[in-house]
């Protein structure tokens, strides 16, 4: 069995206004084994994107505590990458300049690393495109570019925040296959906070699915689905009656109405 990579135990977040306190986050308790691709599933408000950047040292815990490899999470940790659903790419750098930042801010030799990221931009599908600027670029091939960067220095961990999420349905698939193949390949430990319930499944060797008000863990759901996988796999009777049983939790959490009949 792979190694525990990721532990949370009875973490909370709570948010403090004049209007009151907002809890976030309760009681969460969660291990990732390394190598393990994760989907975090749920509505809007649940608190899976706090959850990711609480893991991510972004955001700190009000409460219990999470480790990588056995360390505290107090500041975002060594080996991880980001995504955001936001590209965040600035617009007065080149594509490949882009890609370039995580090494430009630790000071990384850039002779070095360019072909790193030349690379990347080849395997996402970029080839030829480092030297245009991320305007003139559609959503598509802007959240590939944020892919790379987030892949330059190789992190073992990659959090992922509905980085497909804004994209259309075509170009959506499109990076859904190109991230499982990546996975595939190198094996990466990821979080991926989505409110797809057929792309968590498509993803994912779990599925972890969040109710609301508080945020919390209500099921957590093992995909045994066969890798590689292809959109095809979505056809599938097993595929299908993934779908069934979580939309059958947001039933019965009472966040999707049931179907009639």
């Amino acid at each position: 069995m792979a190694q525990t990579l990721i532990t949370i135990r009875d973490a909370q977040k709570t948010y403090h206004s004049e209007r009151g306190d907002i809890a976030a986050l309760r009681d969460i308790n969660l291990d990732v084994a390394a190598g393990e691709f994760v989907s975090i599933l749920g509505p809007s408000g649940c608190g899976k994107s706090t959850l990711l950047k609480c893991i991510g040292g972004l955001h700190p815990l009000t409460g219990g505590a999470i480790e990588i490899a056995g360390k505290p999470v107090l500041e975002p940790p060594e080996d991880t990458g980001f995504v955001f659903q936001r590209d965040v790419l600035l617009d007065w750098r080149t594509v490949v300049d882009n890609v370039l930042l995580p090494a430009e801010f630790q000071r990384l030799p850039r002779a070095k690393w360019e072909p790193r990221a030349l690379e990347l931009l080849v395997t996402l599908g970029l080839e030829g495109f480092g030297s245009r600027y991320p305007w003139e670029l559609s959503g598509g091939m802007r959240q590939r570019v944020a892919i790379c960067r987030s892949l330059l220095l190789d992190p073992g961990l990659l959090l992922m925040d509905e980085p497909f999420g804004a994209l259309d349905a075509i170009t959506r698939d499109e990076l859904n296959m190109e991230l499982e193949r990546i996975w595939d390949r190198s094996k990466k430990t990821v979080l991926f906070v989505t409110h797809s319930i057929s792309e968590a499944i498509f993803l994912s060797d779990r599925v972890v699915v969040m109710d609301k008000n508080p945020g919390r863990i209500a099921a957590i759901v093992e995909i045994d689905l066969p890798r590689p996988r292809s959109l095809a796999i979505r056809e599938t009777p097993e595929f299908v009656r993934y779908g069934k049983e979580l939309r059958s939790i947001f039933e019965n959490l009472g966040i999707m109405k049931r179907s009639a009949g």
